[in-house]
């Protein structure tokens, strides 16, 4: 069999499938597999073994679609490393009310902590930040949402980029640890209830910086 060949096997879980799959439909299953068995064990613990069992195929199969257990992680670190950048992105093009988009950032961020899935996991509290390359990922990832956090901060103040930036790496921050904080306690307090009092902590912090020609950030 080819690197390019895949076939289809009967999974071990129960379901049922015929006939080959696509390669890229065939990825997505291993890496939905693969989140599974590192959300539950951590990277350390899980075995390529355990994977291909949960997607329910031969361990061949695996390893023509990644070469290693490191290379498979990777590849799940930056799709959920995307999806909250992606997340933080929406949340602030969706308004140009800068309380509003406060709001909907904290939202993000408890939204994606509180997906049923736990993938945040490999971003937020992952085993393996001694491998340069994911600590690399997740160091990229607090960039790119504080990022885009600090432009809009600098582009409704008078603060330099390098103060916005500040402000922005506090403010994702924030709403991370909370988000996690909130979810270890059992969401005993109401999602919506959460994101508010967050929110208004961040948001009575940042509104007292003028604005370009103004009071403060009020809006």
């Amino acid at each position: 069999m080819t690197p390019s060949q895949d076939t289809d096997e009967r999974p071990r879980t129960g379901k049922t499938s015929t006939g080959r799959l696509p390669r890229s439909a065939r990825r997505n299953q291993l890496l939905g597999a693969a989140e599974e068995v590192f959300v539950a064990q951590g990277y350390h613990a899980a075995a390529m073994d355990d994977i291909a069992e949960r997607a329910g195929v031969s361990k061949p199969v695996l390893y023509q679609h990644f070469p290693g257990k490191l290379e498979l992680y990777l590849a799940l670190l930056d799709k959920h490393c995307d999806a909250l950048v992606e997340a933080i992105r929406g949340a602030l093009e969706a308004t140009t009310d800068n309380k509003l988009r406060v709001q909907a950032t904290t939202e993000a961020y408890f939204a994606y902590v509180a997906e049923e899935s736990g993938a945040f996991r490999l971003v937020f509290e992952s085993d393996l930040t001694n491998e340069a390359p994911v600590r690399e990922r997740v160091e990229a990832v607090t960039r790119a949402t504080a990022t885009l956090v600090s432009k809009v901060i600098a582009e409704d103040t008078d603060l330099p980029e390098e103060e916005a930036m500040l402000l922005a790496v506090g403010v994702c921050g924030l709403c991370q640890i909370t988000a996690r904080f909130w979810l270890a306690q059992g969401g005993t307090i109401p999602k919506d209830e959460a994101v508010r009092l967050v929110s208004s902590l961040s948001w009575r912090g940042l509104k007292g910086f003028p604005m370009h020609g103004g009071d403060g950030v009020t809006h």
